[in-house]
């Protein structure tokens, strides 16, 4: 192999290797002597889909708090962008680009499902404190705002007001609103609750078309998206990592068998 060759080889293995966005070391949050999350690494790569899974108080919310910074950890470190944002606020990391779906407000149902996605498209056009210009100096956000609207399927139902959308409809809505927001990383806190079928197939379409550019880490569920959409999935169980890796790794794991049916048995 000549030299040249092996400069070629090493540069296409760069490119091909998954990028780290976000990452956390040695995690851990204590509640009052109670220990919520204990060592927990965690690497997000960029144009990936990663699930946090686990049973009930297996601490998966306070992870996502711990990584948006609605909660500072007792110890470790948290890396986004290759940043230290250990001890940054909540708005800082949002206004780099990690964002968390209810970051930005729920959406206003008196509003049209257009006017939803202007109103969070304010702040990164830098309109969000310019609250003395008329209306009309809204008409600028329309065509971002109309793209958003065909990127998740609700273009037709632009003129609608957000009250009469579907309770998966709003689900959506408020995907397009944080989309709005430009993320970096975007973080899904059980995104198909409460949805119907149908439903959960439109919105994991969604996600999918969504992770294309951007990493996505969601916390969810149902078993059966989490198979059929995530690359990869982290199992925690009572504030710690118990498996990592694909669906076909962590499904095998007899931790993960323990956790989520009370035996190890098949």
């Amino acid at each position: 192999m000549t030299m040249a060759e092996a400069v070629d080889q090493n540069r296409t293995a760069k490119e091909a290797a998954p990028q780290v966005v976000l990452s956390a070391r040695g995690l851990r949050r204590d509640f009052a002597g109670f220990v919520a999350v204990k060592n927990v690494d965690l690497d997000v790569e960029h144009a990936r889909i990663h699930a946090l899974i686990g049973p009930n108080g297996a601490g998966k919310t306070t992870v996502f708090n711990l990584l948006t910074k609605f909660l500072q950890p007792t110890s470790g470190t948290i890396t986004f962008l290759g940043t230290d944002i250990t001890n940054m606020a909540p708005a800082k990391v949002a206004q780099m680009g990690l964002v968390r779906s209810f970051q930005i407000s729920a959406i206003f149902p008196h509003l049209s499902v257009l006017d939803n996605v202007r109103v969070a498209l304010q702040r990164p056009q830098g309109l969000g404190y310019q609250f003395w210009l008329p209306l009309r100096s809204l008409d600028r956000l329309n065509r971002r705002a109309e793209e958003l609207l065909e990127s998740v399927g609700l273009a037709r139902e632009r003129h609608k007001l957000a009250a009469d959308l579907s309770y998966g409809r709003k689900r959506v809505l408020e995907i397009a609103t944080t989309l709005a927001l430009d993320p970096k990383v975007l973080l899904l806190d059980e995104p198909m609750a409460g949805m119907g079928h149908e439903d959960v197939g439109t919105v994991s379409e969604i996600i999918r078309g969504v992770a294309r550019d951007r990493a996505v880490l969601m916390v969810e569920h149902n078993l059966k998206v989490v198979a059929d959409l995530c690359d990869t999935i982290t199992v925690l169980q009572r504030g710690e990592i118990i498996a990592q890796g694909d669906y076909a790794t962590v499904s095998k794991n007899e931790q993960v068998k323990i956790a989520y049916m009370g035996t190890g048995d098949e």
